[in-house]
């Protein structure tokens, strides 16, 4: 008995250069985790149909009203933020609401770069989130699209 031709499937991959959409994002009244977790599929480009996990074939986000995100349970006293100056003695540590007050952007910044890849390619893709604080943004030039967050 004959054996039957096999059957050929091809893997697309993206190549650069992508078109790349701006999209933007309000957080007032949304919940941190949740939506950096989608932020994070958008800058990557997982809501692609064309996604490669080792190209950056993501999108841009505009985070506006970054001040106004909200923490579930006690994370804004329990939660803590960690840096080192490398020299002894130099670990400086906030809390949640203290970094909301020094730096309301470094929230949404720090959650969203966790959940990146590491190393080259996860730098080049966190360079294409912009966060602020307000509700104004100084990309209205690139025509950003709203992003649909739950």
């Amino acid at each position: 008995m004959p054996l039957a031709a096999p059957i050929h499937r091809k893997t697309v991959m993206a190549k650069e250069p992508l078109a790349r959409s701006w999209y933007v994002a309000d957080l007032e009244g949304k919940t941190l985790g949740r939506v950096a977790t989608q932020i994070a599929s958008v800058l990557r480009g997982k809501t692609k149909a064309s996604f490669t996990s080792h190209v950056d074939a993501g999108d841009f986000v505009v985070v506006i009203n970054a001040d106004k995100v909200r923490l579930s349970g006690k994370k804004w006293t329990d939660k803590l933020y960690r840096d080192h100056s490398l020299f002894p003695g130099g670990l400086r540590t906030l809390t949640a609401k203290g970094m909301l007050e020094r730096h309301p952007t470094e929230l949404v910044k720090r959650a969203v770069w966790g959940m990146l890849p590491k190393g080259p390619l996860g730098r080049r893709i966190y360079k294409k989130l912009k966060v602020y604080a307000g509700a104004e943004h100084p990309h209205q030039a690139q025509q950003c699209k709203p992003l649909a967050l739950s």
